[in-house]
């Protein structure tokens, strides 16, 4: 057997029901069989030391079982020794009966892949590649069509609930899939728990999303918080409501959540989460000049800008107290799965991957965001994470509905960004220092000059 490097051990463990929830019992060392096909991880209990082993192997499909889980043993090298002979190589273990087999990614059954898809198949998306099938492999309970709508039309809303499911189960949740709609059930060990049903915002008329150029965000404010982008997940998430979710027997009486994710226009979720926040809570963040100082005010506004006149504030009633939050990020993309694996060791084939974009400020008076440029691998980047490689949930965002009949609690996802109303304001709280507000990842030759800030535009532009 051979060490697991401590990064592939994380991507692993996202397939666990609870992924990095290990409780009063950690992983304190990491090992593999020489074909890969097995993981066995010792396990220390941080109270009393003791030490029990847990081993999972690959099945004929590629799904992640576990053979032996909570065996204990006396001291380290015992450990080991009982690893070694459960490590050695051997098949795959059989699918169960009445289990269909996990279909594979690669396999496209005479399906023609998009062109999204055909990008993981690149050598600069190498990374993403490995990482998005680790995620579909992790998934519990995927329906019958998910490989094939991830290789053609629908990838980007099949990468919607990969990311989710990355980030749920980063946070240590209890991940299921146990009906066919919503898409997920999470709960955490306190018992607090949701449904949630994901979405993504599409275009009214479809493009390439590889080659069409990025669109640009509006100058004008009215449009910027209250146009096309608003309008496109007002109907979006309207779309999903008059689903009833929360009248389903087994979600009725919990908290029930819509995750949305935007790709209405090219490289629009660069700058649309203004208009999400806007017609969410009915209202425009604009600048003022107080007492001699520029700060950012709330303008109330009832309805959307143009001729469709749609109503703003789906939060600002009590009119869909079943809907307890929206949950969003702005790097559902390839971008963030190159990162992620990137950050946790992965090989890149020679390449550099390079973030450039905005971070939020967090001094009260601030109005902008403070602008980086960083080679994701050096210490500076690495640094912003506590962990010390990039978090799947760094770019969560829930907004949090005042007049749910069933709130989902904020430590239900403690490692998201909440948005909820406190005395009449509109508050945030985050669990990272360090939140993006939006960013493009560039790929160069390793040996390429690392760019800086002044070799940008000041324009947005979206991710590479």
């Amino acid at each position: 057997m051979k060490e697991l490097p401590h990064g592939i051990l994380n991507t692993y463990a996202l397939a666990l029901p609870r992924g990095h929830a290990f409780g009063m019992r950690p992983p304190f060392e990491s090992w593999q069989s020489d074909d890969g096909l097995t993981i066995g991880i010792i396990r220390r209990d941080v109270d009393t030391d003791e030490l029990s082993i847990m081993v999972r192997r690959r099945r004929l499909d590629q799904v992640w079982v576990t053979i032996v889980e909570g065996q204990e043993t006396p001291n380290l090298i015992e450990a080991r020794k009982a690893l070694s002979s459960l490590l050695e190589d051997k098949r795959p273990e059989a699918i169960p009966a009445n289990t269909a087999p996990r279909p594979a990614l690669y396999d496209f059954e005479g399906r023609r892949p998009s062109d999204a898809f055909k990008v993981l198949s690149t050598r600069s998306h190498r990374v993403a590649a490995w990482m998005m099938n680790q995620l579909y492999l992790s998934l519990p309970h995927p329906d019958k069509n998910w490989a094939g709508d991830c290789q053609t039309g629908n990838f980007h809303t099949r990468l919607w609930e990969a990311q989710l499911l990355a980030a749920f189960r980063e946070q240590g949740l209890l991940v299921e899939q146990p009906h066919p709609s919503p898409d997920f059930r999470i709960q955490n060990r306190l018992g607090g728990q949701a449904w949630v049903e994901a979405v993504t915002a599409n275009p009214v008329v479809p493009y390439n999303h590889v080659n069409t150029p990025p669109s640009e965000q509006p100058h004008d404010k009215e449009e910027l918080f209250s146009g096309a982008a608003a309008l496109r997940f007002a109907k979006t998430l309207g779309s999903k409501l008059q689903r009833n979710y929360p009248l389903l027997p087994h979600v009725a009486g919990k908290p029930f959540a819509i995750a949305i994710a935007d790709f209405h226009a090219p490289a629009s979720m660069v700058w649309s989460r203004e208009a999400l926040i806007s017609y969410l809570y009915g209202m425009q963040a604009h600048t003022a000049h107080v007492d001699g100082k520029r700060v950012a005010v709330s303008i109330p506004m009832t309805e959307l800008s143009g001729p469709s006149k749609f109503p703003a504030g789906l939060f600002a009633s009590n009119r869909q107290g079943d809907l307890s939050a929206v949950i969003f990020s702005n790097a559902c993309s390839i971008a963030k799965l190159n990162r992620v694996g990137v950050t946790l060791g992965a090989e890149t084939g020679g390449l550099r991957y390079v973030r450039i974009g905005q971070l939020f400020d967090r001094a009260p008076s601030a109005l902008e965001g403070v602008p980086f440029c960083l080679d994701i691998q050096g210490s500076d980047y690495l640094s912003m994470w506590p962990q010390g490689s990039e978090p799947w949930s760094a770019e969560m965002e829930v907004f949090h509905n005042p007049y749910a009949r069933h709130p989902l609690l904020h430590d239900l996802l403690p490692e998201a960004t909440h948005w909820f109303e406190d005395g009449g304001e509109i508050l945030c709280t985050s669990y990272y220092e360090t939140s993006v507000l939006w960013s493009q990842t560039m790929i160069l030759d390793e040996n390429a000059r690392v760019p800086t800030l002044e070799d940008f535009a000041p324009a947005k532009e979206t991710e590479v």
